[in-house]
């Protein structure tokens, strides 16, 4: 049963509009990660995911972290949409993931990577920032939307949300 979406304000978008299959657009808007203290990432050259129901998912191009704080893992998934994903650890534990070869329309992330905001996160003053707003994991183990101040839900990872 799909949930009752909130109304976006006019400065807000409801992750009710994005489309199924997901779009990816660039964004401008500055992305900056800090773990353990330190910037991670910091880039204003990033794409982002959009797909019903879900926060946006942002993908920063590897000159823009610091890669020699990450390890690629073993890890790997498959998005139906976007292919197959590898993952990187921090401190051993996955808290990125990309594409090397993604699927038809997704070219343009290819070997960018994605945060779990939930995970980079070591000590106090650390996390996903976007436009200097720092932003709220999307619920749920698997799912690595950024959550901020201009969208609006329910979002899937909620309890109950399985069925969406």
């Amino acid at each position: 049963m799909k949930p009752t979406p909130i109304r976006p304000t006019q400065s807000q978008e409801s992750v009710w509009d994005y489309p199924r299959p997901p779009r990816l657009e660039p964004i401008q808007k500055r992305i900056q990660i800090i773990s353990a203290g330190a910037l991670l990432a910091d880039t204003t050259r990033a794409y982002r995911v959009l797909e019903t129901s879900h926060p946006p998912v942002y993908y920063l191009p590897p000159e823009d972290i610091r890669m020699e704080r990450l390890t690629k893992s073993g890890g790997s998934s498959f998005c139906e949409w976007k292919g197959a994903a590898r993952y990187y650890a921090l401190n051993g534990n996955e808290v990125a993931w990309y594409y090397s070869a993604p699927s038809r329309g997704f070219e343009a992330i290819a070997e960018y990577l994605a945060f779990y905001a939930g995970r980079v996160a070591l000590q106090d003053g650390d996390g996903c920032f976007v436009d200097g707003q720092r932003v709220t994991p999307q619920p749920g183990p698997f799912y690595g939307g950024w959550i901020t101040a201009d969208v609006v839900g329910p979002f899937k990872g909620i309890p109950g949300s399985m069925g969406w």
